[in-house]
Order: C-alpha cells, then sequence, then structure tokens
C-alpha cells in the first residue's frame, strides 16, 4: 500500500493528469490572449470569445462526462483483475457520444444566433459570437472523442499517453492561432476571430487522430463497435445520465454569472472572460491530483481495499491544499502582469484587478472541492455528486448572486457567490466520505 500511495506514485499519476488537464484552459486562454490584443474591436472580440467559450465549456462537460464514467468503470474492473469483461465498452460509448455530438450540432447550428442572446449577446459582440460558434463547434465531436479514449487510459492507470496528445495539441493550436489571427505578412491575410476558431478545430482533430494511434498502438483496447452492448453500458448510461443533470448545474452556475457579467457592459464581461479562463486554469491544475484520486480510489473500490482508499484520501487532501495554496501566492506575485498578458485596455484592466484577489482566495477551497469531485467519480457516486451540485447551485449560488447584484456588488458579487459554491460542493461530500468509508476501513 506504501508504495502504491508514496507521493511519487501519486505524481507518476498526476503530473502528466496535470499538464494534459491543463492543456484544455490553454487552449481558451491562447484565444482569449492573443483576441484580446488584436487591432479591431479587440474587447467586443474578447467578449464574443468568453461568451463562446463557456457555451462549449458547457457542452463539453455535459457530454464528455464518458471519460469519468468510463474510467471509473475500468478501474474498478482493473482493481478486481477482470479486464477483460469490459474490453468492447469504450468503443460502444464513443460510438453513443458521437452520435449526440452530431445531433447537437444540427441544433445548436442554426439556432446560434437565439442562444447567446440568451448571454445578453448583441451588435458586434452577437455577430462576432455567432461567427465564432459556427466554426468552432465542428471541433465538437473530435473533442468528445479525445475525452472518451483519455477516460479509457486513466481507467487502465496511464495518464501518459494523455499528456503527450495534449501537449502537441495545445501547442499546435498556439502556433496556428497566431499564423491564422495575426496572418503572416505576405502569405496569410488575418482573419481575427475566425482564424482563433479555426485554429481550435484543427488542433481538436489532431488530438483526436493521436488518440485513436496511441490507444491502438499502447493497450488491447478495440475501437471497432461491436454488439451486443456490454452488460455495463447501462451503468455507463446511468452514470453519464446522473453526471449530465449534474453538469447542467454547474453550467446554470456559469451561464447566470457569465449573464449577469454581460449584462454590466463590455468592459465588465471583458474582464470576467480573464478571470473565468485563469479560475479555470486552476481548477485544471489540480484537475491532475483530482484524476490520480479518480483513478486510483476506482482501482481501490474495486479490489474492496478500503484502508488504502482512506489512506489516499487524507494524502490527497493535503496535496491540494499545498496546491491550492501555490496557486494563490503565485498569483499575489504576478497580479498586475498577467493582466497584461490578456488586454491593455485600462478600464477592463480595472475591473480585473478588482475582482481577481477572489479568484486568488478561493483557490485552496477550490482544490478540496476538485479532489472530492474526482475521488467520488473514481467510486461511482455518481448520483450523490449530482445532488450537491443541485444544492449548491439552486440553494446556494443563485440566491447568494441575485442578493449581492441587488447591492450593485457586480463582479465581486459574481466570484463571491463563486466562492460560497465551491464550499458547498465540498462540504458534503468529505462528511459523507468519512461516514461512508472510515467504518469500512477499521473492519476491514
Amino acid at each position: 500500500m506504501k508504495n502504491a500511495l508514496s507521493l511519487k506514485h501519486i505524481n507518476k499519476l498526476a503530473i502528466p493528469a496535470l499538464i494534459s488537464g491543463v492543456a484544455e484552459p490553454i487552449l481558451s486562454i491562447t484565444d482569449t490572449a492573443i483576441i484580446g490584443n488584436v487591432s479591431v474591436n479587440a474587447t467586443e472580440s474578447l467578449a464574443a470569445v468568453g461568451i463562446v467559450g463557456t457555451f462549449m465549456s458547457m457542452l463539453i462537460w455535459v457530454f464528455g462526462q464518458t471519460r469519468s464514467a468510463i474510467s471509473s468503470i475500468i478501474s474498478q474492473y482493473v482493481g478486481a483483475n477482470n479486464l477483460n469483461a469490459v474490453k468492447n465498452l469504450p468503443a460502444q460509448a464513443i460510438f453513443i457520444v458521437l452520435c449526440l455530438s452530431v445531433l447537437i450540432i444540427v441544433i445548436t447550428y442554426p439556432l446560434a444566433s437565439y442562444i447567446f442572446k440568451l448571454y445578453n449577446a448583441s451588435n458586434v459582440i452577437l455577430n462576432y459570437s455567432v461567427a465564432y460558434y459556427k466554426i468552432r463547434v465542428f471541433g465538437f465531436p473530435f473533442t468528445l472523442f479525445t475525452i472518451a479514449i483519455f477516460g479509457t487510459f486513466r481507467g487502465l492507470q496511464n495518464t501518459f499517453q494523455p499528456m503527450v496528445i495534449a501537449i502537441i495539441g495545445a501547442f499546435l493550436n498556439i502556433i496556428l492561432d497566431f499564423v491564422l489571427v495575426y496572418g503572416i505578412n505576405g502569405f496569410i491575410a488575418p482573419i481575427h476571430i475566425e482564424g482563433a476558431a479555426y485554429a481550435s478545430v484543427i488542433a481538436q482533430i489532431i488530438m483526436a487522430m493521436l488518440s485513436a494511434y496511441y490507444l491502438l498502438k499502447k493497450t488491447s483496447i478495440p475501437l471497432l463497435v461491436s454488439f451486443p452492448f456490454n452488460k455495463e453500458i447501462r451503468k455507463f448510461i446511468g452514470m453519464v445520465a446522473n453526471l449530465f443533470v449534474r453538469t447542467l448545474a454547474l453550467n446554470v452556475t456559469l451561464y447566470f454569472a457569465t449573464r449577469l457579467a454581460t449584462g454590466y457592459g463590455k468592459n465588465y464581461i471583458a474582464a470576467y472572460t480573464i478571470a473565468i479562463n485563469l479560475w479555470f486554469l486552476g481548477a485544471f491544475i489540480i484537475d491532475g491530483y483530482s484524476s490520480a484520486g479518480n483513478i486510483l480510489s476506482g482501482k481501490f473500490f474495486g479490489g474492496k481495499n478500503y484502508k488504502s482508499l482512506v489512506y489516499l484520501n487524507k494524502k490527497l487532501i493535503k496535496i491540494g491544499l499545498v496546491v491550492g495554496i501555490t496557486i494563490s501566492v503565485i498569483g499575489a506575485i504576478i497580479y498586475k502582469p498577467i493582466g497584461l498578458l490578456f488586454t491593455k485596455e485600462t478600464e477592463v484592466l480595472n475591473t480585473f484587478y478588482n475582482v481577481f484577489w477572489i479568484v486568488l482566495l478561493m483557490q485552496p477551497i477550490c482544490s478540496i472541492a476538485f479532489i472530492f469531485d474526482g475521488v467520488f467519480k473514481g467510486l461511482g457516486k455518481m448520483k450523490l455528486l449530482r445532488n450537491v451540485l443541485l444544492l449548491s447551485t439552486f440553494v446556494v449560488f443563485i440566491p447568494i448572486v441575485y442578493t449581492l447584484d441587488f447591492f450593485n456588488f457586480k463582479l465581486n458579487g459574481i466570484f463571491i457567490a463563486l466562492t460560497f459554491w465551491m464550499v458547498a460542493r465540498s462540504l458534503p461530500l468529505l462528511i459523507y466520505f468519512k461516514k461512508q468509508f472510515i467504518p469500512l476501513a477499521k473492519n476491514s
């Protein structure tokens, strides 16, 4: 147990997962930083990227829950030394999610203008949002394909290949962003916000191709769909359904936050875009350890090794606090320069600096919440995660954010409400884990 739960072993899983996880918000942050410095309508372009990014994140989070479900099931079967029983499950899961992704494109593409009006977008911001989305959405199936394969690798206790794929995708996206947004004098004309969308789609296609290649080369898991469905497909669909509802609740939070920020004016939504993308970056940094919790907790739970499960949980909480505090300290040190990476607009910067301190203070709380998310996903406790998120969103976040909006807190109110939201997400899981698994560990 000690060797399997040493910091070195946890880091062997967590650090590659951290790097691959950070690549996802880097795609959005790259778009944000580059678009925020274009020569024409920079603030409007930045606002459009933020609005579309929020909606795209919702789609990816809602339909990308296959990663957690696949990882949970496979890791539990690995722990029980019975992987052969679920080898055909990933291909079947990918088939289902790709069908859903095509349906989403068919529904949302013609309704893009109406969708972004719901986010309070109008005039130039609305036009930019629609143009950006109508390109970005075609990368959606490739993203879901990659996410499902990443979940398979995680279930197999392998985070190295996803890291390699994510690094390649992130660097490719950055290069293409510069080339397509700004152009190359004499060779390629700049296409501004649409260029950023094309860059993301191309990167997503390449990542999907690499994912398929590595899965077939490095594992015995097939990608060819076979029938009848695996006996665990019903459990998989149930997990995804619960995570679907949970993620809808999560995105209700982000929807109201984005809608309120947009309603405060273009400088506020631009500043919110910068702050929320940095918040996402912090979330994906700790997601490496959340992923390690997901991978190992599923394995220990499948093998009924409750002592290791409890020991893992205690260790991850300590790590989460250290990582969260470290993020806060680094953010405080580079407080001013980090804003200048995204925009030179004085009013946007001032608005951002007035709220960024809250983003930094909430990082240790976020770390604990995200780690528990990973652990409980590994355990397959998706129904509990769903109920906690519904409570956090509708009983905690929405009443607080609208109360603070009434008192004109604006962006500060949004991020204060998000802090309470994170507390409400983590505390019930901490209590449940102690009541459920500490007695099992003592009796095992």
